[in-house]
């Protein structure tokens, strides 16, 4: 890695490009994982590297969400295992969650590394390994449609951070409840989600949990007033005021 002075503007955003780099280096992710990263860089630093109002309130709606899920899965790819393989495990473990493995450029190789980093992070199960069986999501063809048994295919709710748009459309047409982390509130998974955080993964994790914490409490009829005041589309809307007010400050 090289060598990133602490006291750069930008530090943070720095190191988890560094972390990327690194990744592709050892085969973890595929070179295409390296502009996907770089998109979402973009829109982070038009929204100023933090976590906004329109954020927190989808994150809310969120917690309220997967605490009332019965069978919640985390749905991984190598960007998200890099950037927050341990606050992954420590939401799974939270929520009685299962993690799985969802791979868009799919090798033998680079899913036994994601499952690596997730074992290292502390997983003790992970689905969507080679070998393991799985069946098909309707309307997606390839390593794409694949869906464990116990994983995603029998889940009423389903956390994508990063995930792509023919996949979010699909699990969202079964019937299931989508929550995805996209910095690009344009982009086809975003529209297409039950509940969009227009935010960076690496802060809303944590956040999720911090959100949890506080939420186990609230009975279901409290969670889910929480849900039913959340609109999705109206969130978004604020989001992209906000890049907005960005470019007229320029």
């Amino acid at each position: 890695m090289h060598e990133i002075s602490p006291n750069h503007p930008r530090y943070h955003s720095l190191i988890l490009r560094e972390k990327m780099a690194q990744a592709f280096k050892e085969g973890i992710l595929a070179d295409t994982a390296l502009i996907a990263h770089g998109r979402g860089e973009a829109f982070d630093y038009i929204l100023g590297e933090k976590t906004t109002l329109p954020a927190m309130k989808a994150i809310e709606a969120a917690s309220a969400t997967l605490l009332l899920a019965k069978i919640p899965v985390i749905s991984v790819n190598g960007n998200t295992a890099v950037l927050a393989a341990e606050d992954v495990v420590k939401l799974a473990h939270l929520l009685s969650a299962r993690i799985e493995i969802n791979l868009f450029y799919r090798t033998p190789q680079r899913v036994v590394k994601v499952e690596e980093l997730l074992k290292k992070a502390g997983a003790k199960e992970v689905l969507g390994k080679e070998g393991d069986e799985h069946v098909s999501v309707e309307g997606l063809e390839g390593p794409r449609s694949r869906a464990h048994p116990q994983g995603v295919h029998q889940a009423d709710v389903v956390l994508v951070p990063l995930e792509d748009g023919d996949r979010a459309q699909a699990l969202v047409a079964s019937g299931k409840k989508v929550i995805t982390i996209d910095l690009n509130p344009l982009s086809r998974t975003a529209q297409t989600a039950s509940i969009t955080i227009v935010d960076n993964l690496v802060r809303v994790i944590p956040l999720l949990i911090q959100e949890m914490e506080k939420l186990k409490e609230c009975s279901r009829e409290e969670l889910e007033e929480v849900i039913k005041e959340f609109d999705n589309n109206k969130n978004i809307s604020e989001s992209l005021n906000l890049i907005a007010q960005h470019f007229k400050k320029s």
